[in-house]
């Protein structure tokens, strides 16, 4: 659903976005600017869209099973000195 906003800007911030965004696009770009800001993320949505990306999961196995061997040799992770 889309909704109509009234808003006050200066008169140099309305016409540089008449002669830069287009007299047509200003509330699209207004929105795009906006939406991050005020609009909760889609985590779920994202987090799907991540392991679908096959070539992304397997760069992350890669890593994580290269990180295993740092882990086995750090025994006790504690501090050596003594």
């Amino acid at each position: 659903m889309r909704r109509k906003l009234t808003i006050t800007i200066d008169e140099e911030v309305y016409e540089g976005l008449h002669r830069v965004i287009g007299p047509r696009r200003i509330s699209q770009f207004l929105e795009t600017l906006a939406r991050p800001h005020v609009v909760g993320a889609d985590l779920d949505g994202a987090y799907a869209a991540m392991a679908a990306d096959v070539a992304r999961e397997d760069d992350a196995l890669e890593w994580a099973e290269s990180t295993i061997g740092d882990v086995a040799g750090s025994e006790g992770g504690g501090d050596e000195a003594g």
